[in-house]
């Protein structure tokens, strides 16, 4: 059939989905494997299509507000508040979104 790409049942676009792109789950795991990171540890992430380097500036375990918006993280689920070295803005990810440099 015309204008069928041949992904039927696979999901599509949506396929993998998330920022991490799904890669690591196919592996059974997440990037990073669930590491935990500390306060003042140096790390790197994705953003905008080219990598940016920061501080970790806290590790956040319980839903609450940071960065500018709602983030819902629990203690088996952590999230942390990171800080541009270059920019100085703040932004919060997941573990698997961040390495160690």
């Amino acid at each position: 059939m015309a204008g069928k790409s041949g992904k039927e049942g696979s999901g599509g676009k949506n396929r993998g989905g998330g920022k991490s792109g799904g890669k690591d789950r196919a592996r059974g795991g997440t990037p990073g494997g669930g590491e935990r990171y500390a306060e003042g540890d140096e790390v790197a992430w994705n953003s905008h299509g080219s990598s940016t380097e920061g501080t970790v500036e806290r590790e956040i375990t319980r839903r609450t507000e940071a960065a500018g918006r709602t983030v819902d993280a629990a203690p088996d689920a952590p999230q942390y508040e990171v800080r541009s070295d270059k920019s100085g803005k703040r932004a919060v990810h997941k573990p698997s979104a961040l390495r160690k440099k």
